[in-house]
This record gives structure tokens, sequence and C-alpha cells, in this order.
């Protein structure tokens, strides 16, 4: 299974393309998937790893409760083609869900089993709580001693 970590950031190209950063690109050949994740980001997946997500959204199509919530990610999801340089594009919808805008940086950061696409404000946003929290604590992750 594919691991991704760090933080790369990358503008928008007029066509709305991004370039996945050259250590982020190793498990990915010329496809990928591109879904709407949670906190308003993108989620770049690796085919193997969508299709892992796909039989646990396809397992969630038999709860009623979760039906609509399938039929959205399904419909919000795409494939992608990367190109030599590493390319590809994001749709218009799926841009404004993520808040990234042409010729604008956005910022591409590893989640582990997939890749996230974000807005740096929006990000910034989300995560600044748990850096100071993290930065404050003890490596032990306890609080600092004084």
């Amino acid at each position: 299974m594919a691991r991704f970590i760090g933080r790369y950031e990358h503008s928008l190209d007029v066509k709305g393309r991004v370039i996945l950063p050259a250590k982020l690109r190793a498990s990915f050949d010329t496809q990928a998937f591109l879904t709407q994740q949670f906190d308003r980001c993108l989620a770049l997946w690796t085919p193997e790893g969508f299709e892992e997500l796909s039989e646990v959204m396809q397992a969630k199509q038999q709860i009623e409760e979760e039906r609509n919530s399938v039929r959205l990610w399904a419909s919000t999801s795409i494939e992608v083609e990367l190109d030599r340089q590493g390319r590809f594009a994001i749709p218009q919808f799926l841009r404004e869900f993520a808040g990234l805008e042409i010729e604008k940086p956005a910022m591409i950061t590893g989640d582990l089993d997939h890749i996230e696409l974000w807005n740096p404000q929006e990000f910034a946003a989300r995560v600044q709580p748990s850096e100071i929290k993290w930065t404050t604590s003890s490596p032990a992750g306890g609080p600092a001693s004084a």
C-alpha cells in the first residue's frame, strides 16, 4: 500500500491543472482518482486505494441512512490522467468545492493512504489549532513541562 507524507505548494495553471510533486508521483502511473474529502479539500487516490474505498462505500449503500452520502461521493468522484510532467486537471466543480483558483497556490499534502489538495488558507485554519497543540506538547504527546 502506498504511503504519502509531506507538504508542498504548487499553483494551478490557466487550464486548472496542478502538478503532483515528484516525491508523491512514484505510486501513480498515469491514472488516479479525485474525490471530495472532509473539511472542503480534495483527495487524490491511487487506483488501488480508490478500489478499496469503493468497496467500503458500496457496503454502505445497504444502509438506508448512508445511501445519499454514497451517491454524493460517487457522483463527485472522477478519474484523472497524469501527463508526463505529473499534471492533472481539476474540474471546475471540484475546484469550487475546495476553494482552489486558477493561477493561485494549492497546498498538496500527504495523508498517509491518499493525497489531499487544499486551499492554503483553509488548510492553515484547519491545521493551526492542532499545530499549536502539537508544538507545545512534550515529545511523548503530553503537556510541555515548564
